[in-house]
C-alpha cells in the first residue's frame, strides 16, 4: 500500500497558504511634530542604528515599514523604513535619521511638523490634504 502522505502534504500547503497569507495592511496617516537624531547603538529592532541610512523611530508601526515624511513647512519628502521604537518626547511621531532629516531640510531646526504616511497599495486611498 502506497504512503498518502504527498497528498496530505499538498493540501496542508494549499490551506496553509490561505490561512498565512498576510492581510493587506490598511492606510495610515499621521500627522505631528518630527525631530532627528543622532545614534550608532543599537536600535529596537536589533540592528545597528546608522545616521546616515533613511530610517526612524515610531511608536507602533512594524519594523521594516516604509513610510513617507513629508516636511509641511517647505513640502520636502523623504522615504524611511522603521527599524527603532520612539519618540518618547511628548508630542512627536517620528524620529529621524541624521540623514533623513537633512533631506527633509529640518537638521539646523531640530524639530518640523511633518505628514507621515504607510507606503503601499493602499496609501493613494488616503487625502492628501488630511493635515497642513
Amino acid at each position: 500500500m502506497k504512503p498518502k502522505t504527498p497528498f496530505l502534504v499538498m493540501i496542508a500547503f494549499a490551506f496553509g497558504a490561505f490561512i498565512t497569507t498576510p492581510a493587506i495592511a490598511e492606510p495610515f496617516q499621521q500627522c505631528g511634530k518630527a525631530s532627528w537624531y543622532n545614534l550608532t547603538s543599537m536600535t529596537a529592532s536589533g540592528e545597528r542604528a546608522n545616521p546616515e541610512a533613511m530610517t526612524a523611530a515610531h511608536r507602533t508601526l512594524p519594523f521594516g515599514t516604509k513610510v513617507k515624511v513629508v516636511n509641511l513647512s517647505n513640502g520636502r519628502s523623504v522615504t524611511v523604513r522603521i527599524n527603532d521604537r520612539g519618540p518618547f518626547a511628548k508630542g512627536r511621531v517620528i524620529d529621524v535619521t541624521q540623514a533623513a532629516a537633512e533631506e527633509l531640510g529640518f537638521k539646523r531646526k531640530g524639530i518640523t511638523r511633518v505628514r507621515v504616511v504607510t507606503l503601499g497599495s493602499h496609501s493613494a486611498e488616503l487625502p492628501s490634504n488630511k493635515c497642513q
